[in-house]
């Protein structure tokens, strides 16, 4: 899958609730891509809660924080042509990105920031 196409869709889901990110990819027009990374988003949520110890619910507040897609292996492949020439099929591979966390921690940071700037 190319990571141009796979991007339009991490795009979307970037810095949503757990919930909704989970929502729009259900009904994503672009169903084969947003299928790949809806079970990649059930896996970081399965990660974080393994690792933190709690159960995913709308109080957590999960969100999104970082998605992002980089390029990956390019396949190089060659398809007969007309008149004996040959046309070259690039297979395109990417690697898929996702980060969660609580938003509890990110209007802590928010909070201290404000302050600091206050008392500049």
């Amino acid at each position: 899958m190319s990571p141009r196409k796979m991007r339009l869709v991490v795009d979307q889901i970037r810095g949503q609730r757990v919930e909704d990110a989970l929502n729009l990819l259900k009904f994503n027009q672009k169903r084969i891509y947003a299928e790949k990374v809806e079970k990649l988003l059930k896996s970081a949520i399965a990660n974080w809660q393994q690792i933190n110890e709690e159960r995913v619910d709308e109080e957590t507040g999960l969100i999104i924080t970082k998605a992002f897609v980089n390029q990956g292996r390019t396949l190089k492949r060659i398809q007969p042509a007309p008149q004996g020439r040959a046309h070259r099929i690039r297979k395109r591979s990417n690697h898929i990105t996702i980060m969660v966390d609580t938003a509890v921690v990110n209007e802590e940071v928010k909070e201290v920031e404000t302050e600091e700037v206050n008392e500049a």
